[in-house]
Parts: structure tokens; C-alpha cells; sequence
């Protein structure tokens, strides 16, 4: 099992940035794709992010396409998430998670280990 931390996460106006990081801990996620998602209250957890192995691959969900940048350091054993240009509609805990192998899919179950999440909140 491997553990995840999440950090970074804080209060800032729209437009202003931010940037997650990811570490972790226990067995590494080597081989695997690494995600964010993120639940605003009240809703589901959706798909933000994700990346695959060294790499090689990045996905988005269209509403942050251009504006969040997703990428990993394997040797550091982790991942991070920055996030430009950030609107009210943003808010939500942004959670990172480890794919169960390097293909990408954009479905929580799809996700075998997670972070506690880290709270971010965009002021209009």
C-alpha cells in the first residue's frame, strides 16, 4: 500500500495560483498513472488531472485545459498539480490518487490509493 500526503492547498483570490504537490510514502507508485480529483460540497469527486508514467502522458477535464499543469518527479516519489488562473468555481478538496497500472481512466474506481485531500478555495 502506499501512502499519500497532499499539500499546498490555501485560500486565494480568482486569478491567483497555486500549487499542489503529492508525496508519497510506503510502496511508490512506479509504474503507475498518478490523478487528482477534486469534490466541491454537496457534489461528486471528478476527474481534474492525470499523468502517466514518466511522463509520458498528460489528461485533462476540459474546464481546466490551459490553465492547470499536472506533472510528476518519479525519483522524488511525487506529484504535483499547478493551477493558474483560478476561478470561484474551483473550489473543492483536491485529492491525489494512484492508478491501479499507467493507463488512464478518468473514474475514481479506476484509483486504488488516496490522499486525505487538501482544501482549496477560490474568493470572487
Amino acid at each position: 500500500q502506499v501512502q499519500l500526503v497532499e499539500s499546498g492547498g490555501g485560500l486565494v483570490q480568482a486569478g491567483g495560483s497555486l500549487k499542489l504537490s503529492c508525496a508519497a510514502s510506503g510502496r511508490t507508485f512506479s509504474g503507475r498513472a498518478m490523478g487528482w480529483f477534486r469534490q466541491a460540497p454537496g457534489k461528486e469527486r471528478d476527474f481534474v488531472a492525470a499523468i502517466t508514467w514518466r511522463s509520458s502522458n498528460t489528461y485533462y477535464t476540459d474546464s481546466v485545459k490551459g490553465r492547470f499543469t499536472i506533472s510528476r518527479d518519479d525519483a522524488k516519489n511525487t506529484v504535483y498539480l499547478q493551477m493558474n488562473s483560478l476561478k470561484p468555481e474551483d473550489t473543492a478538496i483536491y485529492y491525489c490518487a494512484r492508478g491501479e497500472s499507467n493507463y488512464v481512466y478518468t473514474g475514481p474506481a479506476d484509483f486504488d490509493s488516496w490522499g486525505q485531500g487538501t482544501q482549496v478555495t477560490i474568493s470572487s
